[in-house]
C-alpha cells in the first residue's frame, strides 16, 4: 500500500535539503497533518536564484539530445512512480483517486511531448533583398533561451500545471525557480527528486522551493529573473504583473466558463460531459463549466436530465475508488461558495439541487435564474456550481457567453458548422471546444485567456516561444 513519509525537503540548486519542516500539509479529507516539509526562506529563494544565473549559460547550450534525455528519464520514472504519485495528490488536495490517476497521465503526457518538441526548435532563413539597397544581404533568426524563470504553481493540478512550466523550460535550456502551492506541494517536490537524478543538468538548473505568500516576493520582483509564469487566481496574478518590473510575464488566471447547448445538440453525450466540466475535482477548475446555456426547445427536458444526473453524484472521501465528489481544498472556500449560492438564492434564483454544506464538503449545486450582479454568475466560482439560463437566438448565446470579464474557454454543442464558425469567429476567449465542455483540455495545444483570464499561452510549444527570444543574424555576402 502506498505511503507517505512524514517530511519531505525543498530542492535547492539540484539538491534536497532540509534547513526545517515548517510547512504543515493536511489530508483535505480528513483534515489530519499528512506530511510536513521545508519552508523556503529569503536567503534560500535568493541562493537558488543566484543558482540560476550561474546554470544559465551550461543549460543555454546543452545539446538537444542531453534535454531530451532528462525530459524521457522523468517520463521513465513517472510512470515507474504512477501510484505514488496519484495518491499524494489525492491527499494532498482531497482529488478524487480517479482524477488523481487522471492527472498523472497527463503529466507523463506533458513531459512526453516536451521531449519531442526539445529537438525542434527551429528558426528561420529570410530574404532580405527586398530593395536594391539590401543586394546581397540575408538574414536568419533562432530562437534562444531567455535565462533564468521564475514560476508560480496553484493547489488544482498540483502535478501538470507545474509540468507545464517545468517540461518547457527543460526542453528550452531555461533554468527555473518554482514555488508550488503551500498547500499541494509534495507533486512538484517528487519531480525535483526525479529531476535530481540527472546529472546532466548543471548546478543550479532547478529549485523547488514551498514558500509562504508573504515570504515569495523574490519570485516576482527580482531582477535577475528573466520571465514569471504565474498560474492561479485574477486578482493575484495581475497584482504580480505590477510588481513584475521588466520581466516577461505569463499568467494563465481564472473564469466562469460557458457551454451553449442549442436545439440540435446530441442531449445524452452533452449531460455526460456538462455533469463531468461542471463537477469533476469539486468544479475547482478555472475551465470548469459554470454558466449553461439551453435553448429555449429543450431547455425543460434537459434541465430535469441535469438536475437527476448531478443528484447521482457520489461524493465522501477521495480515496475511494467510487468518489465522484471530494472536498473542496479547504473549508473557508467552501463556505465562500455557499455563501454566494444563499446570495443567489436569496437574489431570486431558483435552487435545483446541491447546497449543502458539511465542513470542506459541499455538495455538486445547480442553480437557474441567478440576477447578473451575483457572484454566482460573475466571478470565478471554483467549486461544484453551475447556472443554467434560456436562449432563444445563436447570437444571443454568444452574446452572454462574451458578457463576462473572462475569457478562458467556452464549449459548445451544435451540429451546425455555420454556427461553429460563428462562434470561432465571435467569442472573445483563447479557446472554443465544439461538442464538448470547455474543461476539456489536451497538453499540447495552445491554451490561454484573454481579458481578465490571463496573457500568454501554455501547451509546450507555445510555453517555449514565450521561455526564448529571437535572435537575428545578418550576413553581407562580399
Amino acid at each position: 500500500m502506498t505511503k507517505l513519509k512524514d517530511t519531505y525537503p525543498l530542492y535547492l540548486n539540484n539538491k534536497a535539503a532540509q534547513p526545517n519542516t515548517d510547512l504543515e500539509v493536511r489530508d483535505k479529507f480528513t483534515g489530519e497533518v499528512a506530511f510536513r516539509t521545508a519552508l523556503a526562506t529569503p536567503d534560500v529563494i535568493d541562493e537558488a536564484i543566484a543558482g540560476a544565473v550561474r546554470a544559465a549559460e551550461s543549460m543555454a547550450r546543452l545539446a538537444s539530445y542531453e534535454k531530451q534525455g532528462v525530459l524521457d528519464h522523468c517520463v521513465a520514472r513517472f510512470r515507474e512512480r504512477f501510484d505514488e504519485l496519484a495518491y499524494a495528490l489525492c491527499v494532498e488536495a482531497g482529488k478524487p483517486i480517479k482524477d488523481s490517476e487522471g492527472e498523472v497521465t497527463r503529466l507523463i503526457d506533458t513531459f512526453r511531448i516536451a521531449s519531442e518538441e526539445a529537438t525542434r526548435n527551429y528558426g528561420e532563413i529570410q530574404p532580405l533583398d527586398i530593395s536594391a539597397r539590401a543586394k546581397g544581404y540575408m538574414g536568419m533568426w533562432k530562437r534562444v533561451p531567455i535565462g533564468p524563470c521564475s514560476f508560480i504553481s496553484p493547489f488544482n493540478f498540483p502535478l501538470n500545471l507545474a509540468a507545464h512550466k517545468i517540461a518547457p523550460a527543460i526542453a528550452m535550456g531555461c533554468p527555473f525557480v518554482m514555488k508550488p502551492a503551500s498547500l499541494t506541494p509534495l507533486g512538484a517536490i517528487i519531480m525535483g527528486e526525479v529531476l535530481a537524478e540527472c546529472d546532466v543538468l548543471p548546478e543550479g538548473a532547478f529549485s523547488i522551493l514551498p514558500a509562504h505568500r508573504d515570504g515569495a516576493d523574490m519570485f516576482t520582483v527580482d531582477e535577475r529573473l528573466k520571465l514569471l509564469s504565474f498560474t492561479g487566481s485574477p486578482g493575484v496574478g495581475w497584482d504580480l504583473k505590477a510588481k513584475a518590473g521588466k520581466k516577461k510575464v505569463v499568467l494563465e488566471l481564472g473564469g466562469n466558463a460557458a457551454v451553449i447547448v442549442d436545439k440540435d445538440a446530441d442531449l445524452d453525450h452533452a449531460l455526460e460531459r456538462i455533469v463531468f466540466g461542471a463537477f469533476y475535482q469539486s468544479g475547482q477548475s478555472c475551465i470548469g463549466v459554470q454558466r449553461i446555456l439551453i435553448h429555449d426547445s429543450v431547455y425543460d427536458r434537459f434541465k430535469d436530465m441535469l438536475v437527476a444526473r448531478t443528484r447521482t453524484l457520489v461524493a465522501g472521501d477521495p480515496k475511494d475508488r467510487n468518489t465522484f465528489i471530494g472536498p473542496m481544498i479547504s473549508e473557508k472556500e467552501a463556505k465562500r461558495l455557499k455563501g454566494w449560492i444563499d446570495e443567489a438564492v436569496s437574489a431570486g434564483a431558483t435552487l435545483l439541487c446541491g447546497g449543502k454544506l458539511e465542513g470542506a464538503m459541499l455538495e455538486a449545486t445547480l442553480l437557474e435564474g441567478v440576477p447578473k450582479a451575483c457572484s454566482a454568475n460573475k466571478e470565478e466560482a471554483f467549486g461544484p456550481l453551475a447556472n443554467l439560463m434560456r436562449f432563444s437566438d445563436w447570437d444571443e448565446a454568444l452574446d452572454i457567453v462574451n458578457d463576462s470579464k473572462f475569457g478562458l474557454q467556452a464549449g459548445v454543442f451544435t451540429r451546425d458548422i455555420h454556427q461553429v464558425l460563428e462562434a470561432w469567429d465571435t467569442l472573445d476567449v483563447g479557446g472554443i471546444v465544439v461538442n464538448d465542455v470547455p474543461s476539456y483540455r489536451v497538453d499540447n495545444m495552445p491554451y490561454g485567456g484573454v481579458k481578465d483570464s490571463g496573457l500568454g499561452r501554455e501547451g509546450i510549444r507555445f510555453a517555449m516561444e514565450d521561455m526564448s527570444e529571437i535572435r537575428n543574424l545578418v550576413i553581407r555576402r562580399l
